[in-house]
């Protein structure tokens, strides 16, 4: 029995790892076929820490708590029980062989029979929870809908027979050694050695062949299981997590929230061969988005041969709760089954090769190669257009992948093609474009309506070069953006801020008709040529208004896109500002008294955390502590708060697209939301104002449930100053203090 064992164990290993290490060398050189891409591997220690927090922390994972648990038992496992697989192979040749150094020690033995027991614990939770949540049991609801459920299945039951194996040897190798009974060294097996004990020692030695034997076939069946599919991320992520973690987008720092590591905020500029694009001198050949799969960077690639299928994206993206055809993990899933049917094909030089080599490439690849990337499915198309364009760029599936996936980004360099090259997009975004390119906003109102938001103010507002010829001596300049210029609502949160930083004394000023469009809908609908013509011209404004950082004057803006393209994406045209969100510089004004909360506000309230402010930006105390600073007010959670906040429906450009698959987003947050029963739903981004507020009347017409920003509620509770005393906010009015040691995101 012996050498049957040895040579049917030998023989597996042998097969296992050369065809592991063949998918391995197939997995890297399809990851090679991506564009290169820079800065993946600064601060190389901020880098390690990161990637060992996410790993041996799971601190994304265990965000899901029973399963992150089960799961990093799982993770644990993995690695600490490798040397179990190393005496298994010892014990086939040498009766009672024993790991050197430690293999008899007693402490030794006691963890890895309460590892090999947490893990097979923990691998029969995540069994549980797949079987509880399978897609034939919830439909589209499952998490799971769409994974390839057998993969799952295989590694958990692997793990489970490799668990057991190891339970089951270590009572044999008590028994071998004369063991009779419990004991500190064998916790686990030791409750097995009396049904064993009696035995003889041919009998156990036997058992012992036979249970290694399994051990080592199960554990080499798995890497030729998933050396025949290289596209197994539920299996692959084992090895392909780390450096995906450790070489994504450069983390994000605040001094809010301490570190943010997911990939959110700015979207990277567009490059080309890894080169940025020159728009004012493009090259002939330059790639401009992603149209084939091999225009996604190496990094790209490495990502969707990372993604493991959880769903955890999947369960948290607006479009796919609303029964829209986007799922972000079948984005992923796509790409991956995609670039590794087609790498033969572009292994062998792709359109370039000659025929003797393109012979040599499998028919499935050659077929592959001629599939479009977007297009429709009976077309062929690898992403539908649909799917594409659901996406309100939300972020929520970035900030739930466990591995670190960057799916806004490869969504929206797919959206650049579209637009850029292939000129196939929504109807209504012509619309939006024309109104951009020609009155610099989305809603095509002339210019010199900028102000008329101030009308009626008892107080003037100081316009840059009309009633002040510079920022020179102001604190702050007023950045009020299209929505809150020109859409009724967001009007109302303009006054609101103006009239709370007048009463607090902040000297600010405005740019008028000055101001453009930041450009966050042409960037994020994929018109990269009309951002950059958009954020240039704001940028020579604010340089030329004295805006720049370092000029001692901030820029406060009420929009969260705003926020987001001014602060963290004009630096990659050069533009460099101190940039706060309205809520953090108020907050700052009541914690330092200068607005003081008086009236009582009896109202019961709920707060939606925009996905711009939140996710993005990782704003998330400013809001509630302003809301928390009203007397009277009572503040009840949405079930979907904070980093895990249901999107309103608008990001992406999606506010001025038609909405005609599924039920539409905003009504799906407003039923959360008026589910609590509040008096009022605050809001903190003029996008959110608009699609919750359209929302509340479709649902609660009759109900009277108001939809304020949260500067609303607060200028109802704050005593009205006399305008005199605080003198209109010019500069020579108040010696003031900057209201902001909160600089970039400090709340």
């Amino acid at each position: 029995m012996q050498v049957l064992a040895i040579v049917v164990s030998l023989a597996v290993t042998a097969v296992a790892l050369a065809l592991v290490a063949q998918a391995a060398a197939r997995i890297v050189a399809t990851v090679r076929l991506g564009q290169p891409v820079a800065g993946r591997t600064d601060r190389p220690a901020t880098r390690t820490a990161t990637m060992l927090r996410e790993t041996l922390g799971h601190t994304r994972m265990l965000k899901w708590s029973v399963v992150g648990a089960a799961h990093w038992f799982v993770f644990v496992g993995f690695g600490a029980l490798a040397g179990t697989l190393v005496q298994a192979y010892g014990e086939l040749f040498v009766d009672g062989w024993r790991l050197p150094v430690i293999g008899g020690w007693a402490p030794y033995g006691a963890f890895v029979e309460l590892v090999a027991l947490a893990t097979l614990l923990g691998v029969l939770v995540l069994i549980a929870t797949r079987l509880r949540q399978r897609p034939s049991r919830l439909g589209r609801r499952s998490r799971f809908a769409g994974s390839t459920m057998w993969q799952g299945y295989y590694v958990e039951w692997t793990i489970v027979t490799i668990a057991l194996c190891v339970l089951v040897l270590r009572a044999l190798e008590a028994v071998h050694d004369g063991a009779t009974g419990w004991d500190a060294a064998h916790p686990v097996s030791g409750l097995l050695v009396p049904a064993l004990d009696g035995l003889g020692a041919g009998t156990v030695r036997d058992l012992v062949l036979a249970v290694a034997t399994v051990k080592v076939v199960a554990s080499m069946l798995w890497f030729v299981v998933i050396a025949l599919h290289t596209t197994m991320g539920v299996a692959w992520h084992r090895f392909t997590a780390f450096p995906n973690i450790w070489l994504k987008r450069t983390p994000v720092t605040t001094r809010e929230e301490g570190t943010s590591s997911v990939a959110l905020g700015p979207l990277e500029p567009m490059r080309s061969r890894g080169v940025e694009i020159d728009f004012e001198d493009p090259g002939e050949d330059d790639v401009f988005g992603v149209g084939r799969v091999e225009d996604l960077t190496w990094k790209g690639l490495l990502d969707v041969s990372t993604c493991t299928e959880c769903g955890r994206c999947q369960s948290q993206c607006p479009a796919w709760n609303t029964q829209k055809p986007l799922s972000p993990k079948l984005v992923v899933t796509a790409l991956r089954d995609h670039a590794h049917a087609k790498a033969p094909y572009l292994l062998a030089g792709g359109d370039d090769a000659d025929p003797a080599a393109l012979a040599r490439v499998p028919e499935q690849a050659r077929a592959e190669a001629e599939r479009p990337l977007v297009a429709p499915g009976d077309e062929g198309g690898v992403i539908d257009p649909d799917v594409l364009w659901s996406c309100t760029s939300c972020g929520a599936c970035v900030e739930q992948c466990p591995v670190d996936i960057e799916h806004v980004d490869h969504i929206m360099d797919m959206r650049r093609y579209q637009v850029l090259v292939e000129s196939a997009f929504p109807n209504e975004l012509g619309g939006l474009f024309r109104n951009l390119e020609r009155s610099g906003n989305p809603w095509g109102a002339p210019a010199a309506g900028r102000m008329d938001w101030a009308k009626g103010l008892p107080f003037e507002v100081p316009v840059v070069g009309e009633t002040t010829e510079s920022l020179e001596g102001y604190d702050y300049l007023f950045w009020v953006g299209c929505a809150g210029a020109f859409e009724d609502r967001a009007k109302r949160t303009t006054r609101a801020v103006a009239e709370l930083l007048h009463t607090a004394g902040v000297r600010f000023a405005v740019l008028g008709s000055g101001e453009g469009c930041t450009g966050d809908p042409a960037r994020r609908s994929g018109n990269e040529f009309l951002f950059q013509m958009l954020a240039a011209a704001n940028v020579e404004a604010l340089d030329a208004a004295g805006a720049a950082e370092g000029t001692g004057t901030k820029i406060v803006v009420t929009c969260p896109h705003c926020f987001t393209t001014i602060g963290r994406e004009y630096p990659q045209l050069g533009g460099h500002y101190a940039v706060v969100h309205h809520t953090q510089l108020l907050n700052r004004l009541v914690r330092e008294r200068r607005l003081v909360p008086v009236q009582r506000v009896e109202q019961s309230i709920t707060y939606h955390d925009p996905c711009f402010l939140g996710r993005h930006n990782q704003v998330y105390e400013p809001p509630r502590e302003l809301l928390g600073a009203v007397p009277g007010l009572e503040l009840t959670e949405l079930q979907r708060s904070r980093e895990r906040s249901f999107c309103c429906g608008a990001g992406g450009a999606r506010l001025w697209m038609e909405e005609t698959i599924g039920t539409r987003i905003n009504l799906d947050r407003v039923d959360e939301a008026l589910a609590l029963q509040p008096d009022t739903v605050a809001v903190a981004c003029p996008f959110c104002r608009v699609m919750v507020g359209d929302g509340v009347t479709a649902r609660d017409a009759d109900e009277g449930t108001e939809v304020l920003d949260v500067a609303q509620v607060l200028l109802r509770s704050v005593q009205p100053a006399d305008p005199v005393a605080v003198g209109a906010g010019h500069p020579d009015a108040v010696d003031g203090a900057s209201a902001g040691a909160e600089g970039g995101r400090e709340g």
